[in-house]
C-alpha cells in the first residue's frame, strides 16, 4: 500500500514501521505522510487495541531528510509557498500538529527504539506513549549545532526536566537509553536482538485491558499534562523554531557551521561534531540531522 510505511498486525496489536532503512529512516514528506495514513488505519480498525512504531533496520529514525534525491524531487512537485509563510505552514503541517495527533490517538503506542534516535525520530517517539529501547539506542536533539532552539516538538522539559533538557539543547550530546531510562523518559531497555519480541510482548499485555478503558486511562494523563501547559509550551517553541529559519535567511547572516561548497549534509554534520570532540558511535549518519 505505501512504498515507506508497512502495517502489519498480530492478535490486538498493530505495528506501523518505517522503512527507509537505506537512509536510516530519514523523514521526508512522504513517509511523513504515509506514517500519517497508517496510523489512522490502525487506529480505525476495532481489533487493534495497541500500536507499535518502529524503523526498519540498524536505527530507528536519524531525523529530516536533509535532502535526498527523493525529497528534492518531492520539494520540486509539490513546492511550498514562498518566504516564511511556506516554511511556517509545512512545518506545522508535517511535524508540530502530526505529532501531536500520534500524540492524542485513543489508542496506546509504543515507540520501539534502536540505534539513532535524532531529532525527528525522538519527536515522534516522544509522541508515543511508552518507549521500548534497544540498549544501543542513542537518543540526542543537536538543532542548536546547526541553525535552530530545538526541533520542532520539544517535550523535553516535561519528559527529562528543565536542568537535563537545558544541557541536551545546548550540547546535543548522545544521550543513551539507560540514561533516559533513569530519568524516567524511557519505560523498558532491553537487549537489542530482543527487542521486537519484547516491545511486542510489552504491548500486547496492555491489549488485555478493555479498549475504552486504556482509551480514558490515556486521555486522563494527557489532559493533566495540557492543563500544566503542554500545547501551548509547544506551540510558543514551535514559533521560536521558525524564528531562526527567518533569521539565517537574512543575506549576510551564516549557519554557526557554514556547510562548505559541494559538501553533502552528513558530511557537513560529521565535520560539525568534530568540533565537539564527537566521532559517530555508529555508522555514519548518511541522512542525519
Amino acid at each position: 500500500m505505501w512504498d515507506s510505511v508497512l502495517l502489519t498486525k498480530r492478535d490486538r496489536v498493530a505495528t506501523v514501521t518505517m522503512n527507509r532503512p537505506e537512509a536510516l529512516n530519514a523523514q521526508d514528506r512522504q513517509l511523513l505522510e504515509e506514517l500519517m495514513e497508517a496510523f489512522e488505519q490502525a487506529s480505525a480498525d476495532d481489533e487493534v487495541r495497541v500500536i507499535i512504531l518502529a524503523g526498519a533496520g540498524e536505527s530507528f529514525s536519524a531525523g529530516h531528510d536533509l535532502g535526498s534525491e527523493r525529497s528534492r524531487a518531492a520539494a520540486a512537485t509539490r513546492p511550498r509557498r514562498p518566504g516564511a509563510q511556506g516554511i511556517m505552514e509545512y512545518e506545522e503541517e508535517m511535524y508540530l500538529e502530526w505529532c501531536l495527533k500520534l500524540r492524542d490517538l485513543p489508542k496506546p503506542t509504543v515507540a520501539q527504539v534502536q540505534g539513532y534516535c535524532i531529532i525527528g525520530g525522538w519527536m515522534i517517539a516522544s509522541a508515543c506513549d511508552l518507549i521500548v529501547a534497544a540498549d544501543d539506542a542513542l537518543f540526542t536533539d543537536r538543532a542548536a549545532r546547526w541553525a535552530a532552539p530545538s526541533g520542532e516538538f520539544n517535550t523535553y522539559v516535561y519528559d527529562l526536566g528543565a536542568r537535563k533538557a537545558k544541557e541536551l539543547l545546548f550540547t546535543g550530546d548522545y544521550v543513551p537509553a539507560e540514561e533516559l531510562y533513569r530519568l524516567g523518559m524511557v519505560n523498558k531497555v532491553v537487549p537489542r536482538d530482543r527487542l521486537e519480541d519484547e516491545t511486542f510482548a510489552y504491548a500486547s499485555r496492555i491489549a488485555i485491558t478493555d479498549p475504552f478503558l486504556l482509551k480514558l486511562a490515556k486521555r486522563s494523563v494527557n489532559e493533566v499534562v495540557d492543563a500544566m501547559g503542554f500545547r501551548s509550551a509547544l506551540r510558543t517553541q514551535h514559533y521560536l523554531h521558525l524564528m531562526t529559519h527567518a533569521h539565517y535567511a537574512i543575506p549576510g547572516t551564516e549557519l554557526p557551521v557554514p556547510r562548505l561548497e559541494g559538501e553533502t549534509p552528513s558530511e557537513w554534520a560529521r565535520r560539525r561534531d568534530a568540533l565537539y570532540g564527537e566521532k559517530p558511535p555508529l555508522k555514519p549518519q548518511r541522512a542525519a540531522v
